[in-house]
């Protein structure tokens, strides 16, 4: 994490000091920020190749752990032992519904809403 930091900042100082340099050298407004982009990005990929690396290396090897760490935690998920199987759904018979049953004078009318008074 250390080495993503260092670079991040290594980046931000040279588009800084780029900006500097074209601003004294009368660049201004949009063209100031495109040559800044453009040129501390090629000066950063060759001054900075140590610490690409150094960033690389740290980001790979933090995504081997976890999936290092997901491996492991399906392989006690897979090692505990399978729950009891679940019971299988109830037959008409066997369902209860205790729910109140509608009687004939709370149905709707078969013609509506309208021809109920």
């Amino acid at each position: 994490m250390r080495s993503v930091l260092l670079y991040t900042l290594a980046r931000l100082a040279l588009f800084g000091a780029t900006a500097g340099v074209l601003f004294l050298v009368g660049a201004r407004g949009f063209l100031l920020l495109a040559l800044a982009v453009l040129i501390s990005g090629i000066v950063s990929f060759v001054l900075l190749s140590r610490q690409r690396d150094a960033v690389s290396t740290s980001v790979t090897r933090r995504a081997a752990r976890m999936r290092e760490n997901l491996a492991a935690g399906a392989a006690r998920e897979d090692d505990d032992d399978p729950e009891p199987a679940a019971s299988p759904e109830p037959g008409p018979a066997e369902r209860r519904d205790d729910g109140p049953e509608l009687s004939s004078a709370r149905k709707p009318a078969p013609n509506g809403p309208e021809s109920a008074s």
